[in-house]
């Protein structure tokens, strides 16, 4: 079971992007020292709330301070960039990591995003574009020029160009063979993306704010899209994220999660208003018979925040493994660090660390050798 953070990364609006860079360094690197194993890191055109335009330019920055962690867009918005450009990039980045790196990306969900790049905001086209990016990288990463791929969204070709005694028309290919890792976030609990991925080999993020049944319907899908393909389905390449408070005590951990001042009040407050204005609050309900205006930020807490004692915490995350399935790497959300955040977030980290890891995987492990000795 590894463990990493998915850092969107949310702050509350205002403050210098300074400030915001400086903040999520210093994350980053507490993670590091803590032993976390990813960072998946945002990317946003035109969100104040989320004002990173270019994840890999963070990353980049964190490669000669840190020595575990692999760095992951968290991820790039495939519709809003050309994949060409996407694969070379990567394909840079890989190398300057020396393979700690995982390729994130997705269909974009910011409305300004869609609308500041003039692309689709029809989520099934952005969803046929995703496909057709991420197939074009592959190709470019798998073969030599001259290339000419033609698709339903891009074009692109080096062909009547090409100097071999001058270099030119080689795109660069990754460090890690035959690619790094491909990864797609999914936030719907039925997405077609989540067989698709299963069927292609890449892996699967499944949104924080997804219900305990989405993320069982996600393992499911991604089975099926596996057994489709022909592949085993390894838990390994499917990413759960979550929220989880630790606290000394059930009753510290509640009171921080509920607190006005809270980093967790501010992030799904901001979610809730999200997703209201955007009407998709049945994401958030917790039964199907349920109200819009049952849906309060409190019982949005109340049913994705895991939160409680290391000893609360290590059995909710054991049942959460029993019920959904058995996903391979634990991400954290994180929370902005203002008022007393970046004490409690310091200490719900180490306590996770250090006294709610090593039982989960101790679990896990025990669970697997019995299913083993079952067969």
């Amino acid at each position: 079971m590894r463990l990493g953070q998915f850092m969107m990364p949310l702050h509350p609006a205002g403050r210098p992007l300074h400030a915001y860079l400086a903040e999520d360094t210093e994350k980053a690197l507490l993670m590091d020292r803590l032993g976390f194993d990813e960072l998946f890191i945002g990317e946003h055109f035109s969100a104040a709330t989320e004002p990173y335009p270019s994840p890999l330019m963070f990353a980049a920055s964190l490669l000669p301070r840190t020595e575990r962690l692999t760095f992951a867009t968290g991820v790039i918005n495939a519709p809003l960039r050309h994949p060409a450009m996407v694969a070379a990039e990567a394909a840079q980045f890989d190398h300057m990591s020396k393979g700690r790196f995982i390729l994130g990306i997705g269909t974009g969900s910011t409305p300004t995003d869609i609308e500041l790049m003039d692309v689709s905001d029809d989520p099934k086209v952005r969803a046929q574009m995703l496909i057709e990016a991420v197939e074009m990288i592959e190709r470019i990463w798998a073969s030599d020029p001259p290339y000419e791929f033609r698709g339903k969204f891009w074009t692109t070709k080096i062909k009547d160009t090409i100097n071999p005694s001058l270099g030119f028309g080689w795109l660069p290919k990754p460090y890690q063979q035959p690619r790094p890792p491909i990864a797609i976030p999914v936030s719907s609990p039925d997405s077609a993306s989540v067989e698709a991925a299963g069927r292609r080999g890449w892996s699967v993020i499944s949104s924080a704010l997804l219900s305990n049944e989405g993320l069982a319907n996600h393992w499911a899908m991604y089975r099926r899209g596996c057994d489709a393909a022909g592949r085993v389905a390894d838990g390994a390449n499917w990413r759960v994220c979550r929220s989880i408070l630790v606290a000394g005590s059930d009753d510290e951990a509640r009171a921080r999660a509920f607190a006005a001042e809270g980093g967790h009040r501010h992030f799904f407050g901001h979610m809730h208003k999200v997703y209201t204005q955007l009407g998709r609050l049945s994401v958030l309900k917790t039964r199907p018979d349920m109200r819009d205006d049952e849906v309060t930020v409190d019982t949005f807490i109340e049913a994705r925040l895991i939160y409680g004692s290391p000893r609360t915490v290590l059995e909710k995350l054991i049942a959460l493994h029993r019920q959904v399935g058995p996903f391979g790497c634990l991400l954290l959300s994180t929370v902005d660090w203002a008022g007393p955040n970046a004490a409690w977030e310091r200490e719900s980290w180490s306590r996770l660390v250090e006294e709610v890891m090593p039982a989960l995987r101790n679990y896990i492990v025990s669970s697997q050798r019995a299913q083993a000795g079952q067969r």
